[in-house]
């Protein structure tokens, strides 16, 4: 009985689902380039799915306290808040016993971040928030120096590109899908969705554009292709503006740009190591 009442899922997990891809393509991409897949990387991944987790109830105790959630709430939430806590932190011990404490240095800027974030559920203000996201999906991006170096990827400045080329797909990926939700008011096309698909273009461009060129760059190890798979953004958002989502549901906008994240994760690592 017990052991059911512990378990309550809008406790214990993210409430928002899309956010665990702004973390696993990351670490993925990085893992994929990376010469192995060492112990590291595998405390290096526990590290980060325990720290992402840990939001959750973390962002639960501070309602309770700003009385948002009901105070029965609390000994749960207290529950996997402390056991995602240990985790991180046993996490991190091994990290250090392996010599990676450079990987810890990326848990600060998260860490300043979660730090928001809770300041704006203190606050009621944290819904709803694109720049808040587009932050926090920096801070998620870290997954992939982290994974590349745990791996014993070199150089280190690798470790950044990857890291600023992740959360680049990130931050057009989030704007995109602001844009497809506000399109399902219409029709007509709201102020909003319009400028939001113009935001969402210009990400993409950018993003395609930025790619196209670190690939023609001679004496770089930026693969020729590289622009391939910020392509795939940039076809779908084009298509995204072309053929608004009027009443198309959430989970659906959600499943269809989860599935264009996996491919472009996919199409990232492939062109990287062929």
């Amino acid at each position: 009985m017990a052991r059911r009442s512990l378990w309550q899922k809008q406790l214990a997990l993210p409430a928002d689902h899309g956010a665990w891809v702004f973390l696993l393509s990351p670490f993925l991409i990085g893992a994929g380039l990376a010469p192995a897949f060492t112990a590291a990387s595998g405390w290096a991944l526990l590290a980060g799915l325990a720290a992402f987790l840990l939001r959750q109830p973390v962002s639960i105790l501070v309602k309770i306290r700003a009385g948002r959630r009901p105070r029965q709430d609390w000994p749960v939430a207290v529950f996997w808040g402390a056991l995602y806590g240990a985790v991180a932190t046993g996490a991190a011990l091994a990290l250090l016993t392996l010599g990676e404490s450079r990987l810890l240095w990326l848990a600060v800027p998260g860490g300043l971040v979660f730090g928001w974030h809770l300041w704006l559920v203190a606050r009621r203000a944290e819904r709803r928030q694109m720049g808040v996201d587009l932050v926090a999906s920096g801070a998620l991006a870290l997954a992939a120096p982290a994974a590349y170096w745990a791996g014993g990827g070199e150089p280190m400045t690798m470790g950044g590109w990857l890291w600023g080329l992740t959360w680049l797909q990130s931050a057009a990926s989030i704007v995109f899908a602001f844009m497809r939700l506000e399109q399902r008011a219409g029709p007509p096309i709201s102020e909003a969705a319009a400028t939001l698909a113009e935001r969402a273009l210009l990400y993409s461009g950018f993003n395609f554009g930025l790619a196209l060129g670190l690939g023609l760059l001679p004496g770089y190890p930026f693969p020729a292709g590289l622009a391939l798979p910020y392509a795939l953004q940039l076809l779908e958002t084009w298509r995204g503006k072309r053929q608004p989502a009027y009443g198309v549901p959430p989970v659906r906008i959600g499943l269809r740009q989860l599935a264009v994240s996996a491919l472009f994760t996919l199409l990232f690592i492939l062109v990287w190591r062929l």
